[in-house]
C-alpha cells in the first residue's frame, strides 16, 4: 500500500494544471535573488558576515550553490543569488529561527534588502550543462497569474484577549488603497482562530511597496499599537530591529493558488487553519495543493478559489466559496474530494479529531475545529 507522501511525490509527474497560478510543489529548481543596500563604508563588515553566513548555508539540506556580486556601478549595491533543489526546504530554511539567527550578523551593515523566488523554466549552455538537466527537475510550463500577489501574516495574541483584539482589528478606516502607479491594495481579509490572527492580503504591483505604505498610514500605525500590550510576542515599532523580526516571523507565504474557470462575485470567502504535526506543514499543504488542484476541473466544486499558506506547522487555507460555507459538503471544503480521504489528511493533523471511522459527523467536527472567525473583509473598489 502506498503511503500519502509517496502519491504525493508520485504526483509531480503529472502536467500541470492551467488552474494552478502560483505552487511551490512542482519539484522544479529555485533561484533566490536577494538585493542588499549596504551602508557605506560598511562594504568589508558585509563581506565578513556573508563569508560566515555562507559557511552556515551550504549545510541547510536542499542548498545547492550561491554566489555575491558587488554592483560595478555602486560599491553599496549587493546581490546574492542561491540556487535551491527545489522551494520546499528553501522555504523551511528562510522561515525557520535558525535562519532568524544566521542572518542577524548582517543587520548591522545593512540598509534594505529585497528577496526574490523563481522557479528555472528553462536553462541555456553547453554539452556539461545539457546533460546535468537529466538530474535536475526544470519547471515544465510557465504559469500563467491574475496579476495579483498573495501574502499573509501571522501572530497570537495573549488567551483571554481574544474578543478585545477582534474589537481594535475590525474598527479601523482602510488605507488609500492607491500606493503608486503601478501598485494597489486590492482585498483584506482577517481572521481569528483562539489566539492566532491571520491577515491576507492581495496586491496587484509590488507587494513590499504595498506593505510599506499599509505600515506607514496613521490609522493602521494606530491599530498596530493598540495591539500590542496583548502580543505573546513583545515588539516595539519604534526599533525597526525589533519591528524587522516580529514581521520576519508573523510572515505567512503562499505556497499555492488555484482558481476554477468559473467565476461568482457573490463568492463567499473563509479561512481554515490546519494545525499539523511537528514538522509535517509542509507536507500537509502539499496534500491539500494536489487535492485543490485535482477538484479544480469539477463544475459542481462550490471552492471557487483557493489560497493555501504555510509556515512551520501554520497551515491555513483562503477559500471563496459559492452558495456559502453551511450549503456546501463538509468533505468538499476541507479539500478532499470523498471522505475516505480524511485519514490521509489526518494523519498529518496534531490529533484535531477521531477519524478512526471517517463519516459526516467526523467531517463536520473537523470542519468546525478548522474554520477560523472572520474580523474583517475590505475590497478596494476597483478591485
Amino acid at each position: 500500500m502506498t503511503t500519502t507522501s509517496e502519491r504525493v511525490a508520485g504526483s509531480r509527474a503529472r502536467q500541470a494544471s492551467p488552474h494552478v497560478s502560483q505552487s511551490v510543489f512542482d519539484g522544479s529548481r529555485l533561484r533566490v535573488v536577494l538585493l542588499v543596500d549596504v551602508h557605506d563604508g560598511a562594504q568589508q563588515e558585509f563581506l565578513e558576515a556573508y563569508e560566515q553566513l555562507c559557511n552556515q548555508v551550504a549545510s541547510v539540506p536542499g542548498h545547492v550553490s550561491d554566489q555575491l556580486c558587488q554592483s560595478i556601478e555602486n560599491p553599496s549595491q549587493w546581490l546574492i543569488t542561491s540556487e535551491w533543489e527545489s522551494a520546499p526546504p528553501f522555504l523551511a530554511w528562510v522561515n525557520s529561527e535558525e535562519h532568524v539567527r544566521m542572518v542577524e550578523p548582517l543587520h548591522n551593515c545593512v540598509r534594505d534588502t529585497r528577496s526574490l523566488r523563481f522557479h528555472v523554466v528553462r536553462e541555456t549552455g553547453g554539452p556539461a550543462a545539457g546533460a546535468d538537466q537529466a538530474g535536475r527537475r526544470l519547471q515544465t510550463a510557465p504559469r500563467i497569474g491574475d496579476g495579483v500577489i498573495r501574502h499573509a501574516l501571522t501572530f497570537t495574541v495573549k488567551p483571554g484577549s481574544e474578543e478585545i483584539v477582534a474589537g481594535i482589528l475590525a474598527d479601523y478606516a482602510s488605507p488609500e488603497p492607491r500606493v503608486d502607479d503601478s501598485t494597489r491594495l486590492c482585498r483584506t481579509s482577517l481572521f481569528m482562530h483562539g489566539n492566532r490572527v491571520v491577515r491576507a492580503v492581495e496586491v496587484r504591483g509590488d507587494l513590499l511597496a504595498a506593505l510599506r505604505h499599509v505600515a506607514r498610514q496613521p490609522e493602521v500605525r494606530a491599530v498596530e499599537e493598540a495591539i500590542n500590550p496583548y502580543l505573546e510576542q513583545d515588539r516595539d515599532l519604534n526599533d525597526p530591529e525589533s519591528a524587522r523580526v516580529f514581521f520576519t516571523r508573523a510572515a505567512l507565504p503562499a505556497v499555492h493558488h488555484v482558481t476554477a474557470q468559473r467565476n461568482d462575485p457573490r463568492a463567499e470567502r473563509y479561512a481554515l487553519c490546519f494545525p499539523a504535526r511537528p514538522g509535517s506543514g509542509m507536507k500537509l499543504a502539499e496534500l491539500l495543493a494536489r487535492q485543490d488542484e485535482a477538484a479544480a476541473d469539477d463544475p459542481r466544486n462550490p471552492v471557487l478559489r483557493s489560497t493555501l499558506f504555510q509556515r512551520d506547522d501554520v497551515v491555513v487555507r483562503l477559500i471563496d466559496v459559492r452558495g456559502g460555507l453551511e450549503a456546501a459538503d463538509p468533505a468538499v471544503v476541507l479539500g478532499l474530494s470523498d471522505s475516505r480521504q480524511l485519514a490521509d489528511l489526518t494523519t498529518l493533523l496534531d490529533d484535531v479529531v477521531d477519524t478512526s471511522v471517517p463519516n459526516d459527523a467526523s467531517l463536520a467536527r473537523l470542519l468546525e475545529l478548522a474554520r477560523m472567525d472572520l474580523v474583517t473583509d475590505r475590497r478596494s473598489p476597483d478591485a
